[in-house]
């Protein structure tokens, strides 16, 4: 019994290779989190460091945990900020604005008590005795964890999820507007667009004088210069626009020689037909 107590103790080679490994990995995707200056690259960093949680899982046979933590945490609420940062446009000067005074010394007080009760959890940690991977996963990874969800951790369990709820409740607060007069009509945006001086008729669409329908060749003007409403900011400032208009102006100064050279012919044959006529 006491050689099955010592040998629960070791861990083997390839679990003490796996934990060192996928431990740098972690702890550089929680520094990438907190120092990367784009807030992109913070949540591709966090999202790394909850997969490699999500093998310490299935490594210490917690497989319920582990897909939880990749279908939900990873897959669902990491991929889904992301998503909402990349739409939205977060910046590094963004994080700088305060919106509440105060909120980075009360951040760093906060962060200094976790810490605090961090250590003192780890110091005061009694692993002499400890249930091993066969006995808490005798009737099932899931069963077990819902056992002592219900019954040893339901009130930690209930007062979590009422958390959570509120923190929900309190950013849809926090991001509603209260719209302090009516909302304008149709009119009254019409007036303020005329007395903005604003383009009221509809704007050309791209690459209609340029004879072409691609919308990074901008429609030409009679004289056969680019008209700039006629194309996409973005586009523009990232440099994707086809300029046409030197092709154009080529192709009518061509038209307009050729032009030239049917009338000379024309007068040339006005003018022979005239001498025949007085012979």
């Amino acid at each position: 019994m006491s050689g099955l107590a010592a040998a629960s103790y070791l861990t083997s080679t390839g679990e003490a290779v796996q934990f060192w490994i996928l431990a740098v990995v972690a702890v550089a995707g929680a520094l990438g989190a907190v120092l990367m200056k784009k807030a992109v690259h913070s949540a591709l960093c966090l999202a790394g460091t909850m997969i490699v949680l999500a093998v310490f899982y299935l490594a210490n046979g917690a497989y319920f945990l582990g897909v939880v933590q990749i279908v939900v945490y990873t897959g669902a609420i990491m991929m889904l900020f992301l998503f909402v940062v990349m739409l939205v446009g977060v910046t590094a000067a963004d994080s700088l604005k305060e919106t509440i005074k105060g909120q980075r010394l009360l951040a760093g007080l906060c962060a200094l008590g976790f810490g605090v009760l961090l250590a003192a959890g780890i110091a005061n940690a009694a692993l002499r005795d400890f249930d091993g991977l066969g006995q808490a996963n005798a009737g099932g990874n899931v069963q077990g964890l819902a056992a002592l969800l219900f019954t040893k951790y339901v009130f930690a369990f209930e007062i979590t999820g009422a958390l959570l709820i509120t923190a929900a409740v309190g950013a849809m607060v926090l991001t509603h507007r209260e719209r302090t007069g009516p909302a304008a009509t149709q009119r009254e945006l019409a007036e303020r667009r005329v007395r903005g001086g604003r383009q009221l008729p509809p704007l050309p669409a791209p690459g209609v004088y340029a004879r072409h329908n691609a919308v990074d060749i901008p429609g030409l003007l009679p004289d056969g210069t680019p008209s700039e409403l006629t194309v996409n900011p973005t586009l523009r400032a990232r440099g994707q626009i086809r300029d046409v208009s030197g092709e154009a102006l080529a192709e009518l100064a061509a038209l307009e020689q050729r032009s030239e050279d049917w009338l000379e012919r024309d007068k040339r044959r006005a003018g022979e037909r005239t001498e025949e006529g007085a012979k």
